[in-house]
């Protein structure tokens, strides 16, 4: 197999549907990365898993869901990795493709910045967030991507939201099935998970792992430096949406490595919940 990463929405009455996880498949980014088709949304939240996937270094596989969205699970990535890894990866007896960024390419969106540059050592994540809240503030962090890397140090990060957008949303009767389980929580002083935090800078190591996840949608593994500000779904989606427009920007290369594929059936056991509430949620 060789068709990269695909989503199908199981039904109970066989009427499945499918879409290719690509940009141009990307049809809402406002709390989470919504694919779909002509037919409407299909798959919302599809950016953790396609980030276990990228960050272990698997090129081809295919996403059962039976509902909406993918399993929120703890809010992070690290369910899906252990997933994969018990299903096993295989190598593919073809070289392995990547797209090459060949010249930058910027998009600014108010205060936010994020774009696609030449970079010859693999991928690499470049990004800063900036929250004026005390629980946050000011976090950067730099991503060299690779499978050891990723599983250590990102799989981990869980998503994260200020309770007072969690209660509204609540009230509104959006974000039913976000708690302390599958997110950060955080109210204008503390952390109100009782564990805490993963990481001393979770909030911008889970935005890398969006990152990650959102790029997946290239269809291929990038070379390049992404640099974002201030970032999100939202300016993910159209820093690789203006990159793959830009035919000038980028080509494909083969590698000497070959190509990995997920080998059996990951089973991840998890309810279908939203897992995204408001604007500082990633």
């Amino acid at each position: 197999m060789d068709a990269g990463f695909i989503f199908v929405r199981v039904s109970a009455d066989g009427a499945d549907r499918e879409v290719q996880a690509l940009a141009d498949a990307v049809i809402a980014t406002e709390f989470a990365t919504v694919l779909g088709d002509r037919e409407g949304p299909l798959v919302s939240t599809a950016e953790h898993v396609l980030a276990a996937l990228r960050g272990l270094g698997v090129d081809n596989a295919t996403i059962e869901v039976d509902g909406p969205e993918v399993p929120i699970m703890d809010g992070s990535a690290a369910a899906f990795v252990a997933a994969i890894e018990r299903a096993g990866i295989v190598q593919q007896a073809a070289p392995r493709r990547f797209l090459e960024v060949l010249r930058p390419v910027k998009v600014v969106m108010g205060q936010s910045v994020g774009e696609l540059l030449p970079y010859s050592g693999g991928f690499r994540a470049e990004v800063e967030i900036d929250f004026n809240h005390p629980m946050i503030g000011r976090q950067g962090y730099v991503l060299d991507l690779d499978p050891t890397t990723f599983r250590r140090d990102i799989s981990r990060a869980r998503t994260f939201g200020c309770m007072n957008d969690v209660a509204k949303l609540w009230s509104a009767g959006y974000a039913l099935g976000a708690s302390f389980e599958n997110s950060v929580v955080y109210d204008d002083t503390r952390i109100l998970n009782t564990e805490g935090l993963r990481y001393s800078d979770e909030f911008v190591r889970h935005k890398v792992l969006d990152v990650v996840g959102d790029l997946a949608l290239a269809g291929m593994p990038l070379i390049g430096l992404y640099r974002s500000v201030r970032g999100g779904h939202k300016l993910n989606h159209a820093v690789l949406t203006a990159l793959l427009a830009d035919r000038s920007a980028w080509r494909v290369v083969e590698a000497e490595t070959t190509r990995r594929t997920v080998r059996g059936h990951a089973e991840v056991v998890g309810g279908m919940v939203v897992p995204a509430y408001g604007p500082d949620v990633s």
